[in-house]
């Protein structure tokens, strides 16, 4: 019991590692001109799937509020609002797919899943913190960023999560 427990703990402080490292270095991508203001291909919701197979809610909650703790630090107190209203939303989805209906959805349809509840959340904090619907008109190119970013980040998960999960199985298994 108290190896699984560290074990656990360990995965989830590396998890917690790597969505700041990937977060880091999506803030260095360039905003496009064509895409909606703090748009970002979302390659640490990876590192939230294989949170969401391995661990439990809790777990995959501290790496949500890791990358939300990370946003506040280094982007300020807006964009940590928007990182928890996405992350939390698209990381509870993530979960109940990759738990309950994996087989149906496939790890595509969970990535691209995430990435639309992702920004539907983050489009309504910013309809409240702007205190207007009128954000709403990025709802069409958020979709399709969603849906773009999605499959892209569930073809990238499809590859690196089967060895992620055989070795995670290793270490179950040593108990």
């Amino acid at each position: 019991m108290k190896k699984n427990l560290v074990y656990k703990t360990a995965l989830c402080a590396m998890m917690c590692a790597l969505t700041v490292a990937i977060g880091f270095l999506e803030n260095l991508i360039p905003e496009m001109p064509f895409l909606p203001p703090g748009a970002k291909p979302g390659f640490s919701n990876i590192i939230i799937m294989f949170a969401c197979e391995a661990l439990s809610g809790a777990y995959v909650a501290a790496v949500v509020l890791t990358k939300v703790l990370f946003a506040f630090v280094t982007r300020g107190a807006t964009a940590a609002i928007m990182s928890l209203s996405g992350g939390v939303i698209s990381a509870f989805v993530m979960f109940l797919l990759l738990r309950k209906g994996k087989n149906k959805a496939g790890i595509a349809g969970v990535s691209v899943t995430g990435a639309l509840c992702h920004n539907l959340g983050q489009l309504a904090a910013a309809a409240f913190i702007s205190a207007t619907l009128k954000i709403v008109y990025y709802l069409p190119a958020l979709l399709v960023f969603a849906v773009l970013t999605g499959v892209v980040n569930g073809i990238i998960a499809g590859a690196v999560l089967p060895p992620l999960k055989r070795i995670n199985n290793t270490f179950e298994q040593e108990e």
